[in-house]
């Protein structure tokens, strides 16, 4: 008896809360909330993780001069966020297209993040020379203890994950690339 007494409890429970769920739904359509709400709505029911279509995970890390960055701090905008680091080859090859993409798109609304994985270098001081050497001008944090690394299970490096500017992932690429692919895909992003 009381088992079913419990159940009824749930089941009207959730009879109310999506009835209440429908009436807002009808309501906030009818009233004309604004993209950012109802965008916020959108991205609740999706998981943290990953995988294309999961809310990427927020960190926090800090840039050269020692100012925390968070990549939730750029939500709104469509972000790359670039796994690299100086002794890497295809790092050193796609980034002077990361910059031009920098460039070219950052007033419209693009962000790119690079995220070096400070671990992996011999020497930490190599970064800033890097940064200098390819006038790279976009945020860089430094994973110093591969925090990021294992969050976003990075092995082969450079990995970029491109963002949407609900900040759920549109696409994970491993490998270096160029300024008409990351063109493309941003392209193809809200």
């Amino acid at each position: 008896m009381k088992r079913n007494l419990l159940a009824i409890v749930v089941l009207l429970g959730l009879v109310v809360w999506g009835s209440y769920d429908w009436m807002k739904e009808k309501t906030d359509s009818r009233i004309g909330n604004s993209q950012i709400q109802q965008t916020q709505e959108d991205i609740s029911n999706l998981p943290i993780g990953i995988q294309k279509g999961n809310v990427a995970p927020d960190f926090e890390l800090k840039n050269l001069a020692g100012e925390s960055i968070k990549l939730s701090d750029l939500r709104g905008k469509k972000v790359i966020v670039n796994m690299w680091a100086t002794w890497c080859p295809p790092c050193r090859a796609e980034m002077p297209d990361m910059q031009r993409i920098f460039e070219k798109y950052k007033d419209d609304g693009v962000a790119i993040l690079g995220v070096n994985l400070t671990k992996s270098e011999q020497r930490p001081e190599n970064v800033a020379a890097f940064l200098e050497e390819f006038g790279i001008t976009f945020p860089v944090v430094l994973d110093t203890e591969s925090e990021v690394a294992a969050l976003y299970q990075i092995q082969p490096i450079p990995t970029s994950y491109l963002i949407d500017s609900r900040g759920v992932i549109q696409e994970k690429v491993i490998g270096s690339m160029d300024y008409a692919m990351m063109k493309d895909i941003l392209s193809e992003m809200e």
